[in-house]
């Protein structure tokens, strides 16, 4: 995984965008980098980066987010502590901003900063999401984001999944999906999110289609634990696709 020091996190909603940030902000953490988590997520109440704070900073994660964030409060606030994750360049860190352009803006406020560091803009797609479900789905998505935030989405994450309904025939189905998209962007497909269960599973299987992904991706692979849980019948919802 090629990861920068400021790792940008933009995605449709469904796309597994803040679980994909919280692990890799735990796979940094685990490599000896001093690690910073802003959850910058100004449109979505749920499933925020914030539900995880107590436990990533338990284990030496700085966690910054929204004053409304884990309140009542729904009038989007941005603390000034953001401005540590630039000023600390000892550190890294990883920015969770919210989907769609509405939560692009975020990045668009500190757009001067950003291309001014080695930074990662990282678009995280399921293609088991009816608006990133083809190739054209997910290049507007992509422009919308570039478009208002202004920074330049520099590749795509897979994390096709159907929650705990996933087959290792969806991870695989979904990078062809992606492939094409990222041909026609210009930009790579950077890594591939995998619950640990289901790689520990498929690493042990004999599928030779299987073992050749894993052979050809061992390098951009992001094994993902779950570190918020599942509240609004999402499960159920992807179930139903699968049936």
């Amino acid at each position: 995984m090629n990861l920068g020091r400021i790792n940008i996190f933009t995605g449709h909603f469904g796309s597994g965008k803040t679980e994909t940030a919280l692990n890799t902000a735990v796979a940094l953490f685990n490599k000896g980098y001093k690690t910073y988590l802003a959850d910058m997520d100004i449109v979505n109440p749920y499933f925020r980066s914030a539900d995880a704070k107590t436990y990533l900073e338990e284990l030496g994660i700085t966690v910054i987010a929204p004053v409304y964030a884990n309140t009542n409060t729904d009038v989007p606030a941005l603390p000034a502590e953001i401005n540590k994750v630039f000023e600390d360049k000892d550190s890294v860190a990883v920015l969770d901003i919210g989907g769609d352009d509405l939560g692009a803006r975020a990045v668009a406020t500190y757009k001067k900063k950003i291309l001014r560091e080695d930074f990662r803009h990282y678009f995280v797609v399921n293609v088991k999401r009816p608006m990133t479900s083809d190739p054209e789905g997910i290049i507007r998505y992509v422009n919308e984001i570039q478009s208002v935030s202004g920074v330049k989405v520099t590749g795509l994450v897979n994390n096709t999944n159907l929650m705990h309904y996933t087959a290792f025939d969806d991870i695989m189905e979904g990078n062809g999906i992606i492939q094409k998209a990222a041909i026609e962007l210009g930009i790579p497909v950077s890594f591939h999110c995998i619950a640990e269960d289901l790689l520990s599973a498929a690493e042990k299987e004999d599928d030779p289609m299987v073992r050749k992904f894993l052979e050809e991706m061992k390098d951009k692979i992001l094994p993902l634990k779950k570190y918020i849980g599942n509240m609004w019948g999402v499960a159920y919802e992807f179930k139903n696709q699968r049936s």
